[in-house]
């Protein structure tokens, strides 16, 4: 497919904001600044369409109330073909059955899946549907571990292409220690501020963030705690350190859009996941230039090398994890000498490399 005949139109059906969020914006924004015109598709009264709202990008808001919509299918196809978009990019799991039925109204129409997580579709008929079927012209994951997880359960290799995560590198260029994140929620300027940033999830797994946290404050009474993000899990754990009495050490700051500048106030980054398709947080924390703790899980082990750029512990291990909290505490020579490593590691990463990679796959149509 020739770069001039390219139209692209991105679809991503959750309403919340995370990490796959920023990424198909990042690719959606990428794109058009290459001069290959697209449009995006979201939910109405979603976060995405909040961001596009205040930038002031073009964008479409089709209701999609679950995984078999139709109508919605539809929808998208009518206005897929309306427009003579070629290409349809669908970010998320959900909206890659939605893209799926537009197809199915819309033949000539390429679709390219992108696979975030490494869960198991073995066992879910829909998703063997969706990820095995010969509508689906190719599938993006984001790391070697994802690609294996689907070749395990029958996708072909030939359909995969493996295309990094990103980031914004320019976010994080010039960067200095700023004292008004820690004045905010009362934290000493002289403390070791350690943060995770992540949807409170069952698979992000706070409570051995917390666990750790409180075995740590057992050792050194100087430590801090930011637990920074939403989700259905936040207030369970909120009581948990409460039943941990660290309560006046941990701050939950819920939401933040500026996540350079929460970085920009650690000492430590850990990501305590029991599984993760890559870790965008942690991409993001290495180019803060802020040293990482994170678990063995997913498609961390292909950023993280254990003792060179970071810490890599196994997962739900609360002991393991406060070894590796004190160890960077204790230790500023070792977290400058990770926090350089990380800086050089997150360079390879950054969006343009992502944006051309997916301009290639395109091209390859």
């Amino acid at each position: 497919m020739e770069t001039k005949s390219i139209k692209v139109l991105h679809i991503d059906s959750e309403k919340l904001w995370r990490g796959g969020q920023q990424q198909a914006v990042y690719l959606y924004e990428g794109m058009q600044q290459k001069g290959i015109p697209g449009c995006f598709v979201c939910q109405p009264h979603s976060k995405l369409e909040q961001y596009f709202q205040k930038h002031n990008l073009e964008y479409k808001s089709i209701p999609f109330r679950g995984e078999l919509d139709l109508i919605a299918g539809y929808r998208l196809a009518k206005f897929a073909r309306k427009h003579h978009f070629s290409v349809l990019i669908c970010h998320s799991a959900h909206s890659l059955s939605w893209g799926l039925m537009a197809k199915a109204f819309y033949p000539t129409l390429k679709i390219i899946g992108v696979r975030r997580t490494e869960f198991s579709i073995g066992k879910n008929l829909l998703s063997r549907w969706k990820y095995r079927n010969a509508a689906l012209d190719r599938i993006v994951t984001i790391s070697e571990s994802v690609q294996k997880v689907l070749m395990e359960n029958g996708v072909s290799k030939e359909t995969i292409n493996i295309i990094y995560s990103c980031i914004d590198s320019n976010k994080f260029d010039t960067l200095n220690r700023d004292p008004i994140i820690r004045a905010k929620w009362n934290i000493p300027q002289d403390s070791i501020l350690t943060g995770m940033i992540a949807a409170f999830d069952h698979y992000k797994d706070y409570p051995t963030f917390l666990k750790a946290a409180s075995l740590a404050l057992r050792e050194r009474k100087d430590l801090y705690f930011l637990a920074v993000g939403e989700g259905e899990l936040k207030n369970a754990m909120q009581e948990l350190a409460k039943e941990l009495n660290i309560s006046d050490k941990v701050i939950f700051t819920g939401f933040q859009p500026e996540i350079e500048k929460i970085l920009n106030s650690l000492d430590i980054f850990v990501l305590a996941s029991k599984k993760e398709g890559l870790g965008t947080s942690i991409l993001e924390a290495m180019a803060a230039g802020v040293p990482v703790i994170a678990t063995a899980s997913g498609g961390i082990p292909e950023l993280i090398k254990d003792g060179e750029n970071g810490l890599l512990v196994p997962p739900s291990n609360p002991e393991k994890l406060k070894d590796a909290i004190l160890k960077l505490a204790n230790s500023p020579e070792l977290r400058f000498r990770m926090a350089e490593r990380g800086k050089s590691e997150a360079q390879k990463f950054d969006k343009e490399i992502m944006i051309s990679k997916y301009i290639e796959l395109i091209q390859e149509l």
